[in-house]
């Protein structure tokens, strides 16, 4: 059974000394915009959902607090670091007959709907935020297009005050690269690091009952989803985010009483007011009481 009532939420995250999301076109500088308010895209923010629903969790009961088995989901956008069946790409992963849906799936004479439906059946990724399956001409010389539209959204983590960000300069003690004639050392022994020094970003989401008859995306599968939120961190520490520099301080998970849900996500997203130190307030709804979990 699908998804039976629509959902919003939100997450308050901090970051201390932490590079949350490099911009690659900007020597990997923690993103911001011109007026100088950090953000963490959407697509990072799915990535590291789908890490996390990927490596294993626990739901989360009435309280809040994790419970039960561990669970891990099968994941069809897999990070290179975390991809645990060998694929080299998304196109080998769906066509692949063991850990996919098989070359015929995606063959001149498939139904593209049936497609569709097994490819969210089989990756509750695909079934939660959707997949574009463009793939080039295979050997029956046909390509094939399959768009698959998914019931959960998730906005772009903005901070809530401009942040400071502060560059150093490192130097390796060893060259990557042989060096030129006449120098000790290569070009690439110096480098620049980056980070925000504090911030607190808030990111909103939603999900979607009608999409979710679509794809079949359920109650349970919405409970999977609230776990990984509280923990969207843990495994996830590098150089530029160590460990305990990145935390989820609260999720927020409005839950209306009918599928066309009590009121707008706008006007939900905008009950909440986050100030600089973490805390926040809450306008809430005759009939909508939020739910608010600390984070893991």
């Amino acid at each position: 059974m699908s998804l039976t009532k629509k959902i919003d939420f939100a997450l308050i995250l901090k970051v201390t000394n932490a590079n949350p999301n490099g911009d690659p076109l900007n020597g990997n500088r923690p993103r911001a915009d011109f007026q100088g308010f950090g953000e963490m895209t959407d697509v990072c923010l799915k990535r590291k959902i789908r890490d996390r629903l990927q490596d294993g969790f626990q739901l989360l009961d009435e309280s809040g607090k994790a419970h039960g088995e561990i669970i891990k989901e099968s994941i069809f956008v897999q990070s290179d670091e975390k991809k645990t069946d060998g694929m080299t790409s998304l196109a080998n992963r769906a066509k692949d007959k063991e850990v996919g849906l098989g070359a015929d799936a995606f063959g001149k004479k498939a139904n593209k709907d049936e497609t569709a439906q097994k490819a969210c059946e089989k990756w509750l990724d695909v079934r939660s935020f959707g997949q574009v399956f463009a793939f080039g001409k295979s050997d029956e010389g046909a390509g094939v297009s399959i768009a698959v539209r998914g019931p959960v959204t998730v906005q772009s983590a903005f901070s809530v005050e401009p942040v400071n960000i502060t560059s150093t300069q490192i130097t390796k003690s060893v060259s990557g690269e042989d060096p030129k004639e006449g120098k000790n050392k290569s070009s690439d022994t110096m480098g620049m690091k980056h980070r925000v020094d504090s911030g607190i970003y808030v990111a909103f989401g939603a999900m979607s009952p009608q999409l979710a008859e679509r794809t079949g995306f359920s109650d349970t599968d919405a409970d999977k989803i609230k776990a990984v939120l509280t923990k969207l961190f843990e495994g996830d520490a590098s150089s530029a985010r160590p460990e305990g520099s990145m935390q989820v301080l609260k999720l927020i998970w409005w839950e209306h009483n009918c599928k066309a849900g009590q009121y707008s996500s706008a006007k939900v997203h905008g009950s909440l007011k986050v100030n600089a130190d973490g805390s926040y307030e809450l306008n809430n709804f005759d009939g909508l009481v939020p739910t608010e979990i600390d984070g893991f």
